[in-house]
């Protein structure tokens, strides 16, 4: 049962040019009125009690925001007309966390009056249709974490230099965007910069505004890679035969020149030397092993097994669960904790009786015994004395030895023989050389 009405009112984003004759008349009629806040241009003639005051003592703007609302509740209950007009910078139902929290008491009405709001603005200076460009409106202070393609973007609530200086760390520093600068006053600002220098714009107030016209992340590139694999599979004859069988020694050819692109970066990164070629072929390769992937989910897709959102969301949600150190409460002290943990956690996910289960037997050999062989020495088992023939005693030897001291023998052979395979070249080439000299 309502107890009242909060009725809210914009006043724009800008000037006095922006309020509705409505909104004029509704705050000359009103028997009780509030303004959120008279900082804004359009509120500095008003002689409206305003909420200001209480911005200073609040430890959050989630406190403030609640005790207005319960304020604005209780004078909706006493008002001689059993109403509160309740006056908001802005439109009242874009980016006004008041409203939605006056919406979710439930003991009172809320009636919310059409307002010019900071999209309608901002579209106009930037001289877009957000319809047609699908603009994404999102709060500055909603998150942390970096913010998500596709854009266009509007960014609000970017209200100082150092809000600016937080959203910059979420954006690719190269990114190019416009700040959206008291949109509509006399001394509106639109300066076009890249995100790195977001921090230095020292103008920014509660009239500032943020927009990022292209953002691509991962979730755009992984869509149209998607849809460009229907595609092949829609028109290329190739493509319409395979199969997932007829797929699996691509996807081994791949994995293992993406293992090999991906040792030398590897070494190049050891070395200290930036090669473009090398960090451009562990960058192929990579999203070659992706591709073969992109492709058994569309075969999976067409079959109404899996897609690749089913796969992306079941590995996320398998990995939350093997991380409670992470997503949980669950404590470690090292790496060692963390393989421990996840040791167990897998065999009761698995419903394992053996630690071998689970195991690729179709691993490299080199690669198949330092799997084994973990297993087996946190079982106790002597690797020296092992039955193993004769012939295979000495390498067993040398390969426990590297294991005793965390050399992953396979990853260190494949380094020598890139080496050994640059030394023939050297010799064919001095070879060649020396031909041409006679």
């Amino acid at each position: 049962m309502s107890n009242g009405v909060v009725r809210v009112v914009g006043l724009g984003p800008g000037s006095g040019d922006h309020v509705t004759r409505r909104t004029w008349s509704l705050m000359q009629t009103a028997p009780v009125v509030r303004l959120r806040t008279r900082i804004h241009p359009a509120a500095e003639a008003l002689n409206h009690p305003s909420y200001d005051e209480w911005y200073d003592e609040a430890d959050s703007f989630e406190l403030l925001y609640g005790r207005i609302v319960d304020d604005l509740a209780g004078l909706a209950a006493t008002s001689p007309n059993g109403e509160v007009l309740y006056v908001v910078p802005g439109s009242p139902v874009v980016a006004e966390r008041t409203v939605e929290m006056l919406r979710e008491r439930g003991d009172i009405a809320v009636v919310c009056e059409p307002a010019v709001s900071v999209i309608d603005v901002a579209c106009a200076a930037l001289g877009i249709d957000p319809m047609t460009a699908g603009v994404r409106v999102l709060d500055a202070l909603e998150s942390t974490e970096p913010f998500r393609g596709p854009g266009p973007l509007l960014i609000l609530q970017t209200y100082s230099p150092e809000v600016l200086a937080s959203v910059a760390d979420r954006l690719p520093p190269d990114t190019e965007v416009t700040v959206l600068h008291h949109v509509g006053l006399p001394d509106e600002q639109l300066p076009v910069m890249t995100v790195r220098e977001l921090p230095r714009f020292g103008a920014a107030d509660h009239l500032t505004s943020l927009w990022v016209p292209g953002l691509r992340t991962a979730g755009e590139a992984i869509d149209d890679l998607v849809s460009f694999m229907r595609e092949l599979r829609a028109k290329c004859p190739w493509d319409q035969e395979q199969t997932h069988g007829s797929l699996t020694r691509h996807l081994l050819e791949e994995s293992y020149e993406a293992l090999d692109a991906l040792t030398a970066l590897d070494a190049m990164i050891e070395g200290g030397d930036e090669d473009a070629t090398i960090v451009a072929h562990a960058e192929e390769e990579l999203g070659d092993v992706l591709f073969q992937v992109i492709f058994h989910a569309e075969l999976g897709d067409e079959e109404s097994r899996f897609s690749f959102a089913t796969i992306a969301d079941a590995v996320r949600d398998k990995l939350t669960q093997r991380h409670p150190h992470v997503f949980g409460d669950v404590v470690v002290h090292s790496s060692d904790d963390v393989a421990a943990n996840w040791e167990v956690l897998k065999a009761v996910e698995k419903g394992r009786t053996s630690v071998l289960d689970g195991i690729a037997w179709d691993l490299p050999a080199l690669a198949l015994y330092a799997k084994v062989a973990a297993k087996a020495k946190k079982r106790g088992i002597d690797l020296t004395s092992s039955e193993a023939d004769e012939d295979v005693v000495g390498l067993l030897n040398v390969v426990n030895a590297a294991l005793d001291e965390g050399v992953d023998l396979e990853a260190a052979l494949r380094r020598y023989v890139h080496r050994l395979a640059a030394l023939v070249r050297d010799a064919e080439e001095s070879s060649v050389a020396s031909t041409e000299a006679l």
